[in-house]
Parts: C-alpha cells; sequence; structure tokens
C-alpha cells in the first residue's frame, strides 16, 4: 500500500499544525519555486531522510526531531539522573510537600522540599519520609534557608542532611556563605580512581546577586573549611578536597520570583551569572558551574526564552503552588488562581524581619502586605510594645493581632520556649526584640493561616507569589490545568517544556525564513505522558 505523506504547509492553520504536532520528527524547509513562498514539509516516513517532494518545490534543508528532554545542558541530567532539565523549587512552610517531591522524582525530574521556616523535627521527619520512599533514586533534595535570625537552627538542619546522605541540598537566601552550607557542600566528598572530586552531597544555589553568585562559583575559604575541621564536622581530607572545587555545583539566577527575591529581570540576571561562570571557571581550573534560571517563568514562551538565552536548567515555584500536591489549602489556591500579573506586592519577612528584607506576595484578595507594613513601620519608630501610642496599639490589636499585646506575647513566648528558649532569654532583656518577636508571629501565622485555610483569617493570607501566577493563569485558562480541578505538579511542569520545546522549534524555523504565525507559539496545555 502506498503511503501519501502530508501535504508541505505554507501558511496559516496547516502550518501552526505542522510546528505543534510534529515536534519530534523531521521538518524539511522547502521552497515554492512557482510561488517564491518557503513552507516546511515532513518525512515521507520511508527512511530516506528527504521528503517526497512536486517538481516544484526545492529542498532547502531539514531540522531534526525535537523533545524537551533536550533542552538545556545535558549534563544536568547526567549529574543529577534526571530525564528533564526542570525542578520544582522548595516553597517555604512544607507548600513543596514531600508528595511534590516524590512525583517530581518518578517523572524523570528534580523537586525540592519546602523546609525554610519548619522546625528541625519538622524537617528531619519529612527526611526520613523521602529517604524511605526514594531510597533508590538521587534525584531529590530538601531546602537549606539561611536563618540569620535562628544560627543554631541553620547548623542542625545542615548537619541533619549531611548525616543522612541527603543527595540534594538548595541553598537560598544566602547573603554570604556561613559554616552550615560549606557544611553541606563538602560533607563526604572523596575522589574516583582518576582524582576527579565526587560530591556525596550536590548543593544548588539560589541567587539573585553576582557578588553572592561568586562565592558559591568559588572554592569555599580556607578560614571556613579550618572553622569546620576544628569543629569536627569535617576532615582535613574533605577540607582538602573542598578547596579544589566550587561550593556549589548548580546556580540559579532567581529573578523576579515569590518569595524571597530582588525583582531582577531575568534577561538582566542570568548573562551576567553565565559570564561570571566562564570566567571563575578559567580563574579555578575547574569546569564552569551550571547555571539555571527561576522568577517569571509561568508559560512555555518565558521557559524556552530562559532556555534560549543559555540556562542549563529551569526551576518553577508560585506555580506550583496550585499543584494538587501542594501543601497550600483549597482557598489559598483559589486566590492564587485568580491572580493576573500585576496582583503582587512586596511585604516584610518573617525570617528577616528586623533587617528590612521583603518578600513578595499575593496582594488580590489579602490585606496582608499592608497591615504588615505597618506592624514594620513600627518597629522601625518605637523602642518597645509599650511606647506604641494607644490609638495605634488599639488598631494593631483590632485589626492585626486580634488580641492584646499581652496575649500576643504570652503566645509568642510560648512558641520560642519550644523552638529556641535563647530568644525567649534575648526579648526579656531587650524590650525591642520582644516587640519584633511578635509582630513576626503574625507574619509567621499568616502563611500558616493561608496552608490552613483558617476561614476567619483569609484576609490575613500570606501567599508568596511572583508576576508569573498571573501569566500562568492566563495560559492554562479554560483547559484541563484550570483549577478548581487542580493540575498535578508533573503535568504543569511536562507542559511547560513540551510548550518551550514547541516554541524553540518554531523560533528555529522563523529564523531559517519560515513565516511562522503567532499562533505557532501559543502552545496550549494537553494531558501527556
Amino acid at each position: 500500500m502506498t503511503t501519501i505523506a502530508p501535504a508541505p504547509a505554507f501558511s496559516g492553520e496547516s502550518l501552526v499544525r505542522a510546528v505543534q504536532d510534529r515536534l519530534r520528527e523531521p521538518l524539511h524547509i522547502v521552497r515554492d519555486r512557482t510561488a517564491r513562498t518557503v513552507g516546511v514539509a515532513p518525512d515521507d516516513r520511508s527512511g530516506s531522510g528527504r521528503p517526497a517532494l512536486a517538481t516544484t518545490l526545492e529542498l532547502l534543508g531539514s531540522l531534526p526531531p525535537s523533545y524537551p528532554e533536550w533542552l538545556g545542558d545535558r549534563s544536568f541530567g547526567t549529574a543529577h539522573g534526571v530525564r528533564f532539565p526542570y525542578v520544582a523549587g522548595e516553597m517555604a512552610n512544607a507548600i513543596a510537600t514531600t508528595d511534590m517531591v516524590v512525583a517530581m522524582s518518578e517523572a524523570g525530574m528534580l523537586g525540592f522540599f519546602g523546609a525554610g521556616g519548619l522546625g528541625h523535627r519538622r524537617v528531619e521527619a519529612a527526611v526520613d519520609e523521602l529517604c524511605r520512599r526514594l531510597a533508590q533514586q538521587r534525584n531529590w533534595g530538601v531546602n537549606l534557608i539561611h536563618s540569620p535570625s535562628e544560627p543554631a537552627l541553620e547548623e542542625r538542619v545542615a548537619a541533619m542532611l549531611v548525616a543522612r546522605h541527603v543527595p540534594i541540598v538548595s541553598a537560598s537566601a544566602f547573603m554570604a556563605l556561613t559554616p552550615a552550607v560549606v557544611h553541606c557542600s563538602a560533607g563526604g566528598l572523596s575522589t574516583d580512581r582518576s582524582g576527579r572530586v565526587v560530591r556525596r552531597t550536590r548543593l544548588f544555589a539560589k541567587v539573585s546577586r553576582p557578588e553572592v553568585a561568586e562565592q558559591f562559583m568559588s572554592p569555599a575559604p580556607a578560614e571556613l573549611l579550618d572553622v569546620l575541621v576544628t569543629d569536627g564536622r569535617l576532615t582535613r581530607e574533605e577540607a582538602r578536597l573542598a578547596a579544589r572545587i566550587p561550593v556549589a555545583e548548580d546556580v540559579t539566577a532567581e529573578a523576579d520570583s515569590g518569595g524571597h527575591t530582588d525583582n531582577r529581570p531575568l534577561n538582566v540576571l542570568l548573562p551576567v551569572l553565565l559570564d561570571l561562570s566562564s570566567t571563575l571557571a578559567v580563574r579555578f581550573g575547574c569546569p564552569p558551574v551550571r547555571v539555571g534560571a527561576a522568577g517569571g517563568l509561568g508559560t512555555p514562551q518565558a521557559v524556552a526564552a530562559a532556555f534560549a538565552a543559555g540556562a542549563a536548567y529551569v526551576v518553577t515555584g508560585t506555580v506550583n503552588q496550585v499543584a494538587v500536591e501542594s501543601g497550600l489549602s483549597a482557598e489559598a489556591k483559589e486566590l492564587l488562581s485568580a491572580a493576573d500579573i500585576a496582583d503582587v506586592c512586596m511585604a516584610p519577612a518573617s525570617d528577616m524581619f528586623e533587617a528590612g528584607v521583603k518578600v513578595q506576595v499575593l496582594r488580590r484578595g489579602t490585606l496582608f502586605a499592608g497591615r504588615a507594613g505597618r506592624l514594620y513601620e513600627a518597629y522601625q519608630a518605637y523602642d518597645s510594645l509599650e511606647e506604641i501610642p494607644a490609638a495605634l496599639r488599639s488598631r494593631f490589636e483590632r485589626d492585626i493581632l486580634r488580641q492584646t499585646f499581652e496575649e500576643a506575647w504570652a503566645a509568642t513566648r510560648s512558641y520560642w520556649l519550644d523552638r529556641d528558649a535563647a530568644e525567649v532569654s534575648r526579648a526579656e532583656r531587650d524590650p525591642r526584640h520582644r516587640m519584633a518577636l511578635v509582630f513576626r508571629s503574625y507574619l509567621g501565622l499568616s502563611s500558616q493561616w493561608a496552608i490552613s485555610g483558617e476561614p476567619s483569617r483569609r484576609a490575613d493570607y500570606q501567599i508568596w507569589c511572583g508576576p508569573a501566577m498571573g501569566s500562568f493563569n492566563r495560559w492554562v485558562r479554560d483547559t484541563f490545568l484550570d483549577p478548581p480541578g487542580h493540575p498535578s505538579v508533573v503535568q504543569i511542569a511536562r507542559n511547560l517544556l513540551e510548550g518551550a520545546a514547541v516554541v524553540t522549534r518554531a523560533q528555529h524555523l522563523r529564523t531559517l525564513g519560515v513565516p511562522v504565525p503567532p499562533a505557532a507559539f501559543a502552545f496550549r496545555p494537553r494531558p501527556l505522558r
């Protein structure tokens, strides 16, 4: 039986279908000599590698099949045992749940458990669960967040991650290297038969400033390694090997993301970090640190742009909060699903409140940002709770805390006695620190209310959110990814990658002179296996 190859496509819907539906097939660039137009022809499936063409058509060239797996740096997949160059980031307070990490690992991707904001026991329980469920896998990890207000917790979590041989640690919110993060990087270092340094724990670092990236792209300073050796946390051999390699194996350029962010545009930050990686590799005589992209990745076009700019991999965060595996409540997911690109703002960060650090949060549907901002203004203006004027105190107690300062301190004191009693001792000596802890309690609880779906506190939900949530919502509207059904984190990932591969191929064809219409760049979500 003779197989009739599909006709060449030169414009309109037929060209859109050729770009989007034949991703995994060769496409041939052809010119119609009579009409003087350029289009594409599919392979004739005969195995010849050439299409069967009419005499009026001239073959100009060919594109091989394209696959989402081929986006990014192939070494990323080899290093981490993944099929796709894609990471589900560590949304704090276990919003990035153990179920999310397992789902990503089983789908050939990478996920990080959101350990930020949690106590040691909660993180340890999650690590125990992941070690049990993913015992044979090496493509999963846990977040280590910089905790300047709780350095002892940062040290304890880091030590536990090293002791449990967690395969990958993602360091976030660091402004400089600390002993804890260097411990994660250097613990368990060894060499293979050729003398190459082998990491037991692979370290990712999320950064938004070149001066911080440089520290992670360089070997650890001798003074930090000496401290860890003296403390018995590293052997002298581990410290010697750590001096030969960068602290991080992968550095993520964190652009305009939800939560901790400097709001840098990705197309500004990513090229700077890529150039820095190459420069430091020459300086230290080691392979360049891979650089990935995060922040603003809510559509296939955005993901494709990141890969086109040189990203080795991509990291998503905000959009995964609406996934079925997310730890966020249904009520908070509903608010996120209604967000548009301008429905975000900055608000004080609970973990770095005293330093004035801010996080990016959802503005629409919640009063959290304004209320948290007023608490921080009071912290700057007064030295204690007792100094706050009566009228302002009344508004804080009635509208924000919903309890008296005395009641709020009693609850806060009880919390810190269980978590870190040293904070209570300090607060009882320092009235301003006591005020900070009381105000931070509102910031911390606001995230918990969003997670639990506390109905009486809906107006106070703190939901970390970047503008990519708005573009994602527009992209998935009226598709199977559109809540309220709530998609899986894997389907979100697969569709972003599939769409990015389509956009990449469409752009390749356009550069070869094919008049690819804008519709070919608009990949619509579909169930993928």
